[in-house]
């Protein structure tokens, strides 16, 4: 599978406000915006513009503007409602078959209608074609799909799926114009048609320009005349000087901590501002478990006990972190501190020095830690070093830090020839279920030989189950408590979301939340 992260939310930054944005819109989208249009500059590439192919933030950010899914995420809640649906329930009490009724009138931007029809086509499309670099990879409980009239769909799921409605309210569940994309193949003329709130009107290697939606009919209020974005490829120079320049009024996705910190130091004489909100991306360190070094629990606690979090956010992340002491983000309901309760948050040789001495492991230990920055920030490669010095510091290690393309990176972990390499995680929904059950078992995202039959066998299912989801804080937090005992992953930070905007751009506070939706349609420009 692939993680739906190409950069991090902020390449090199990380942390959590701890309260989310408030509000959500309401009422049938405008015909079309008002105001300015908006230019907006990104490090991250578009790497589809066909919903059954893209699966990294760059493209969930293109479909959550050009297409709509049936339920959404209103600005600042975790939540879903309906969009494209009137309404939507569970039938039965096993959460087995979802019902949706779609609202009358739908329309895709070509004025085509948009029925049951195209809403079974777009997921029977998905699963069929089932890219390697798309998201049917989320979806194996569908089961089939019924339409018993034009505005009905009924999903049958093959197990008990209380996350359903979270799942295909995201950029996965993009709905698209059955009668203008291939059923068995993508889409490569680099052309979309939805009916979100924008229309892709050209897409190139430089930039993808969107125009407002006439036939949109959604939650959305559309706050400007359509938005430009430009992409910068990882040229985070180019980035911020763009922004100083003018030429864009948005820099989102990839300046630095030292930018970040500058210009909100000096925003004002620059005349830009930097808006910061909340994230629940994460970032871990793996360790293989069948590795001959870091397959032994006495190095991963040793590890645990050394690691200094702060002295990370500080040194590295220039105080725009927050540590993450557990699998599931603090924000996200289920989330504990597991790993702050089992290994605390200052280090402590004596204690690293009793888990080496527990396993019966005598001398310093060497270990190679293994970075991809191209692939989760610049950063990654510094705050690796950082780790590796401090693990040395203690006099118990002798580690170095390798860095590798990420193509290789990911061979090199399928063949188990890493025993310590960093992963971040982009949520696909803003539920524990998703720093859950994609990291554990066989056939895990992380790839590190790690299996717990209890994990898998009973708590991810019964919490699958769940349908009030604030009733599975037992069972995560159980599922937590074993993952920091246990340790095939250390949780190291969580990221916010930062944008800096030229004065006079408004809106990107409802952009940046837990939900990961960039809204185009809260933007405006006086």
């Amino acid at each position: 599978m692939n993680l739906r992260n190409q950069w991090p939310v902020l390449p090199v930054v990380a942390g959590l406000a701890s309260g989310l944005l408030t509000g959500c819109g309401s009422g049938s989208g405008d015909s079309g915006g008002t105001g300015s249009s908006v230019v907006m500059g990104m490090s991250d590439d578009v790497l589809a513009t066909d919903p059954a192919s893209g699966y990294d933030p760059g493209s969930w950010l293109l479909f959550d503007n050009v297409f709509q899914s049936l339920l959404s995420f209103p600005k600042g809640a975790t939540e879903p409602q309906p969009e494209l649906a009137k309404e939507c329930s569970f039938t039965d009490s096993r959460a087995t078959v979802y019902k949706c009724e779609l609202k009358d009138g739908l329309k895709f931007s070509n004025g085509d209608d948009l029925t049951s029809k195209d809403v079974k086509f777009s997921f029977d499309r998905m699963l069929k074609i089932n890219d390697s670099a798309g998201p049917a990879v989320m979806f194996p409980m569908l089961g089939s799909i019924g339409t018993p009239d034009a505005k009905t769909v009924v999903f049958h799921l093959k197990s008990s799926d209380a996350t359903f409605p979270s799942k295909i309210a995201s950029g996965a569940g993009s709905i698209v114009d059955h009668s203008q994309y291939d059923a068995n193949g993508l889409r490569t003329d680099h052309q979309a048609v939805g009916s979100g709130p924008y229309k892709l009107d050209s897409f190139d290697k430089d930039k993808a320009v969107f125009s407002v939606n006439g036939n949109y009919k959604g939650t959305a209020k559309v706050k400007n005349s359509g938005v430009t974005l430009k992409f910068f490829h990882g040229d985070r120079t180019a980035l911020k000087q763009a922004l100083l320049d003018g030429k864009v009024d948005i820099a989102y996705r990839g300046l630095s901590a030292s930018d970040i910190a500058g210009l909100d130091k000096q925003g004002g004489s620059k005349g830009v501002d930097v808006i910061e909100g909340t994230s629940a991306e994460v970032q871990h360190l793996v360790f293989n478990m069948k590795d001959p070094v870091a397959g032994k629990v006495g190095v991963r606690k040793a590890m645990a006990y050394l690691i200094d979090r702060d002295a990370l956010i500080k040194n590295v992340y220039q105080g725009t972190a927050t540590p993450l002491y557990s699998i599931i983000p603090a924000g996200i309901v289920g989330h504990n501190t597991a790993f702050f309760d089992t290994y605390g948050a200052r280090p402590s040789q004596a204690k690293a020095a009793a888990a080496l001495h527990a396993d019966g492991i005598t001398g310093k230990v060497k270990l190679t830690l293994w970075s991809t920055p191209s692939r989760y920030g610049p950063a990654t490669d510094e705050e690796l070093k950082a780790i590796a010095g401090q693990l040395n510091a203690s006099g118990l290690f002798d580690a170095d830090v390798k860095s590798v393309a990420f193509d290789q990176y990911e061979k090199d972990i399928t063949a188990d020839k890493y025993g310590v390499y960093v992963k971040g995680w982009v949520p696909d929904y803003p539920d524990a279920d998703n720093f859950t059950a994609p990291f554990f078992g066989k056939g895990n995202v992380l790839d590190n030989n790690y299996s717990n039959s209890t994990i898998t066998g009973s708590l991810i299912p019964s919490t699958a189950a769940q349908s009030d989801r604030g009733a599975t804080d037992q069972n995560f937090g159980r599922l937590q408590n074993i993952v920091a005992t246990e340790l095939p992953v250390l949780p190291v930070w969580q990221a916010k979301q930062y944008a800096v905007a030229r004065d006079g751009v408004y809106g990107l506070e409802y952009c940046l939340d837990a939900s990961t939706v960039f809204r185009f349609w809260e933007l405006s420009k006086s």
